[in-house]
């Protein structure tokens, strides 16, 4: 297992939609393992194969609720249907979510409270999840990878001018930038 580079906002592989995986082969399974490792060296709650370079219609998340339950998976060639969302703005203390292709920041963004999502997972057994709360915004965030959607894309006119100003700071929105979990220090 290895853990891969995860590209940052700007490289051209985020903001095209994925391509679905047509067969299971051991290439997507070591894909699969290895996004699980990067996930975690991350650390992470979700990773898709974009975020490391792969146009592939796969993701992976994990997530641990407050009594300790581990929840963790993969789906490939996903589908996502989600409740219509509440009007208003985002609770900047409740709502707000980074991003591993955005490192290092938080922005508020309002998401649907409950989903659906279908796909199958990596020995072509057909997966529905249906979630709510964070569990919820995690299939979104992910999903949204897959259609060529960073989330930083969806924010409010106002955070969307801060997230240019950091991209812009921090040498981000080109091709080929990424950095290296367990390895680069994004805090510098």
């Amino acid at each position: 297992m290895a853990v891969l580079p995860i590209r940052i906002w700007g490289d051209p592989v985020l903001h095209a939609p994925a391509s679905p995986v047509d067969e299971i082969t051991d290439e997507i399974r070591t894909l699969v393992r290895d996004m699980y490792e990067t996930m975690d060296a991350a650390p992470g709650v979700g990773l898709a194969a974009p975020q490391v370079g792969v146009g592939l219609r796969i993701y992976t998340y994990t997530y641990e609720d407050d009594d300790g339950n581990p929840w963790r998976g993969e789906i490939i060639n996903p589908e996502l249907w989600m409740v219509p969302l509440e009007p208003g703005d985002p609770d900047e203390d409740l709502e707000s979510e980074g991003c591993l292709s955005f490192p290092g920041e938080r922005f508020p963004l309002r998401r649907s409270d409950r989903v659906v999502v279908t796909g199958i997972d990596l020995e072509g057994a057909p997966v529905r999840i249906e979630v709510d709360g964070w569990r919820a915004r995690i299939m979104q965030h992910e999903f949204d990878h897959l259609e060529g959607v960073v989330y930083v894309d969806r924010l409010s006119e106002r955070d969307w001018k801060t997230a240019q100003k950091i991209s812009k700071k921090r040498g981000w929105g080109r091709p080929g930038v990424s950095w290296m979990p367990g390895v680069d220090d994004l805090d510098a």
